[in-house]
């Protein structure tokens, strides 16, 4: 592994983890009321096709940083929908 994928997996590796507490906290506490609908649809659509791309490219980083993303952001969404 070079540096830049260390790079690359180091980001990843944060920007995943910072939704870790969101989606936990929905997961509990089914209170999605401060969450945007539109935001979170577009957000995991955005995710899912960076997902897509980080496959296709071929980018580890990418493709899994937005696969653990996708799923908390999907959650969240699930959430949202199901709570309302």
């Amino acid at each position: 592994m070079n540096y830049i994928e260390t790079i690359g997996l180091t980001a990843a590796f944060s920007t995943t983890v910072s939704f870790l507490p969101q989606a936990i906290k929905t997961i509990r506490t089914k209170d999605t009321s401060g969450i945007s609908l539109s935001m979170y649809a577009v957000f995991t659509t955005g995710t899912f096709l960076w997902l897509i791309y980080g496959i296709l490219s071929p980018s580890l980083p990418v493709a899994l940083a937005n696969a653990v993303t996708f799923l908390f952001a999907g959650i969240i969404l699930i959430y949202k929908i199901r709570y309302k």
